[in-house]
């Protein structure tokens, strides 16, 4: 069975009860396989990027022919703001439905609302919702919704995948996050990826089966990804790197270096830096 995740944010945790780790999150409108219901309340689920883990029922709208008409449908992502509101009515004052964050998929069957008497784009766009109610969103706020990698030359894409990261910085940091309530390191990597249509593996491990193949460390370019025990980051060139980390004093996104006379060198994860690894 399918599920249509409809919450902003749902928990995917590693066991059917809310007082346990966080494994991951859905973001609103991602399709994911329903596998079971061993607890009440919760399903498990497995993502198309093959992160399995507990979500909450209420957070899903689980029906094959509505997932499948919703997949059908054509999207925008939420990519311009780090939250965006869905208005029952193409005005500020209006009531908000739900607050989608940074990441968030909606449907869009017509094009961006008008005005009546000049014909002119007036900045709202309707919307539909996985539960089919709609609502309106501002137009700027959305951009293209990619299910498969963006064609673009590779300098290109490069320099995309990294301006994507850059959209986290500063976001807090939340084990199995990845969104801008809160992100973690592999988290970050993986949003930077998947919101240019590239699925890499949610883990800090390079993984078969997933386009990311080990390159040496004098190898690296701009959104080549840096692997520590435990922790990766995502490279921005001339030595820096952005990640998600707990560490005091940063607790969050932020940037780094691996030269040492920069002022954001941090030496440990230099001499534990194991492997990096690319999709180009």
């Amino acid at each position: 069975m399918k599920g249509v995740v409809n919450s902003p944010v749902c928990p995917l945790m590693t066991q059917p009860r809310s007082d346990c780790e966080l494994s991951d999150e859905a973001l609103f409108g991602m399709v994911v396989e329903v596998l079971e219901q061993t607890t009440p309340g919760y399903w498990r689920v497995r993502t198309h990027y093959r992160y399995e883990g507990y979500a909450p029922t209420q957070a899903l709208v689980t029906a094959d022919a509505s997932a499948r008409d919703w997949a059908a449908l054509p999207k925008r992502v939420v990519l311009h703001k780090n939250f965006c509101d869905v208005l029952a009515q193409p005005k500020y004052q209006s009531w908000p439905l739900v607050t989608l964050p940074l990441g968030a998929v909606v449907a869009v069957t017509e094009p961006p609302e008008t005005d009546p008497e000049t014909g002119s784009p007036n900045g709202w766009q309707l919307v539909s919702l996985p539960d089919g109610a709609e609502g309106y969103v501002r137009s700027a706020w959305l951009d293209t919704y990619y299910d498969t990698p963006v064609r673009l030359p590779e300098r290109q894409l490069r320099q995309r995948i990294c301006d994507t990261a850059m959209l986290y910085w500063r976001t807090p940091y939340r084990w199995g996050g990845k969104s801008p309530l809160g992100i973690d390191c592999s988290g970050l990597t993986s949003m930077s990826y998947l919101l240019n249509g590239i699925v890499i593996y949610r883990d800090a491990r390079l993984m078969d089966g997933f386009p990311i193949r080990p390159i040496r460390r004098e190898e690296i370019k701009p959104a080549d990804l840096l692997y520590f025990p435990g922790h990766i980051a995502l490279y921005l060139g001339d030595g820096r790197y952005i990640h998600s980390t707990g560490k005091a004093g940063s607790d969050g996104v932020c940037i780094n270096s691996l030269d040492p006379a920069d002022p954001d060198y941090r030496e440990d994860l230099n001499k534990s830096l194991i492997s990096a690894g690319t999709y180009f």
